[in-house]
C-alpha cells in the first residue's frame, strides 16, 4: 500500500489520529506506522501523570520519529493537562481585560503565558498546542466565549503575536484559529452547520484582519466549520474560495492548514449530504487543508481510524486527492527545532520561573 500511495503523488502524511489510553497498544503501533499518518492529538482520557505523559509522548517517538504530537491546550476551560505540576492558566479574555488597563502590560504578559503553555507541554514530548484563537470576542458564541481575548481585531493580533513569541521561546509552533472567524455565529459547530451571512468584505476587514497582519509570524491555520453564505456554500474548511484563493492568494500565508475534527456533526454535511469520514477528508485536502483531524475515534477498537487510513489510501490510488507538493515540508516545519528541557532542569530554568511570576 505505501508503493501504491507513493506513485500516485501523495507522499505527505495528512491524517492526524488519536490514542485511546494511557499507553500504546497494538493497533495503535500499527496505526502511527501507516504512511499516511502524520499526527497524533492527545486528549485528557491520555492523561494519567506527567511521568505517564513523558513516557507515552517518547513510546509514540519511538514508533515515529517524524510524527507530531498534537493537543488542544490553549488556557481557561481548554486545558487538557491541569495537574502534577502543570500550570493553571488563564482564558485568554483575561489579557484582552488587561490590555484596557496597561496595553503594554498585557502584552508581556501573553508572552508569559505562551512560555510557561509551551515550555510545560514540550518538557513532556509534547511537539505543538493547537493556540491561539483569533476569533473575536462578540459575546455571541458559547464555544469561543472566554477563549477569546478581545472584540478589537488589532487587539487581538496585538497579544496573539505576543503569546507566540512566548511559544517560540519555548521552541513550539503555533496553530491560528478559527479561520476566517468563529466568533459572530451561536450555533456550536460540534452538532450544527453554524451560517454567518456577512459580505467577504465585511469579513476581511474585521474577523480576518489577524490573519493578515499575522501572515508571517502563523505556524499553521485551522479553518472554522462554519458556512458563510454570501462567500461559499461550503463551510471554510472545505472551501478552496476560503483556504487556496482568501488565505493563500490573498492573505499569502504559507503555512500548515489543519481541518478542525472530522467527527464534529457540521463537518460532513456538505452540499446537503452526510459524508463518510473519508469522503469528509477527501473534500478538505482537495479544498487546500494539508493535515486533517479524526477524534475521539480510536475507542471500541477504533474501526473509523483504520476506516479513515484504508479509505484515503484507496481514494489515493485512485486520484481522487492529490497531495500539494509543498504539504509534506509544511508539516515537518512544524516539528520543533531544538530539544526540550527536561522537566526538572525547567523549574531552575530563570526565563521559565520569570514567566511563571509575569503571568496574570
Amino acid at each position: 500500500m505505501a508503493n501504491r500511495i507513493a506513485d500516485t503523488g501523495a507522499v505527505h502524511a495528512p491524517v492526524v489520529l488519536d490514542i485511546e489510553g494511557t499507553a500504546l497498544t497494538a493497533d495503535d503501533k500499527r496505526r502511527l506506522r501507516h504512511p499516511l499518518t502524520g499526527g497524533l492529538i492527545l486528549f485528557a482520557r491520555n492523561w494519567q501523570d506527567r511521568r505517564q505523559l513523558t513516557e507515552l509522548c517518547a513510546q509514540i517517538k519511538s514508533v515515529r520519529p517524524d510524527i507530531l504530537i498534537c493537543v488542544d491546550h490553549e488556557g481557561g476551560r481548554v486545558q487538557r493537562f491541569r495537574s502534577d505540576g502543570f500550570t493553571h492558566l488563564p482564558p485568554m479574555r483575561v489579557l484582552g481585560e488587561r490590555w484596557m488597563d496597561d496595553a503594554l502590560d498585557a502584552t508581556d504578559a501573553a508572552t508569559a503565558v505562551g512560555h510557561v503553555l509551551g515550555a510545560e507541554l514540550r518538557a513532556c514530548g509534547v511537539d505543538l498546542s493547537f493556540t491561539p484563537v483569533l476569533d473575536l470576542d462578540f459575546g455571541r458564541s458559547s464555544i469561543i466565549g472566554d477563549r477569546a481575548f478581545h472584540r478589537d481585531p488589532r487587539v487581538v493580533a496585538m497579544l496573539a503575536k505576543s503569546l507566540m513569541f512566548g511559544l517560540l521561546r519555548a521552541g513550539m509552533a503555533n496553530c491560528g484559529k478559527h479561520f476566517p472567524g468563529h466568533g459572530k455565529v451561536r450555533a456550536d459547530s460540534h452538532v450544527a452547520i453554524p451560517v454567518d451571512t456577512r459580505s467577504l468584505k465585511q469579513l476581511l476587514a474585521d474577523d480576518a484582519s489577524p490573519y493578515r497582519w499575522l501572515s508571517t509570524s502563523l505556524s499553521s491555520v485551522m479553518p472554522a466549520h462554519v458556512v458563510y453564505s454570501k462567500v461559499d456554500r461550503r463551510p471554510a474548511g472545505f472551501s478552496s474560495r476560503w483556504l487556496k484563493d482568501v488565505l493563500r492568494q490573498q492573505l499569502n500565508f504559507n503555512g500548515a492548514i489543519f481541518s478542525d475534527d472530522l467527527s464534529m456533526e457540521a463537518a460532513r454535511q456538505l452540499d446537503g449530504a452526510m459524508l463518510t469520514y473519508t469522503e469528509a477528508a477527501i473534500e478538505a485536502l482537495n479544498a487546500g487543508c494539508d493535515m486533517v483531524l479524526l477524534c475521539n475515534q480510536s475507542v471500541d477498537g477504533g474501526a473509523a481510524v483504520d476506516q479513515l487510513l484504508d479509505g484515503l489510501a484507496d481514494a489515493a490510488g485512485k486520484g481522487r486527492w492529490r497531495a500539494d507538493p509543498d504539504s509534506e515540508m509544511r508539516r515537518l516545519d512544524l516539528l520543533p527545532q531544538t530539544a526540550p528541557l527536561a522537566w526538572d532542569e525547567l523549574m531552575h530554568q530563570a526565563a521559565y520561573q520569570h514567566a511563571l511570576e509575569r503571568l496574570p
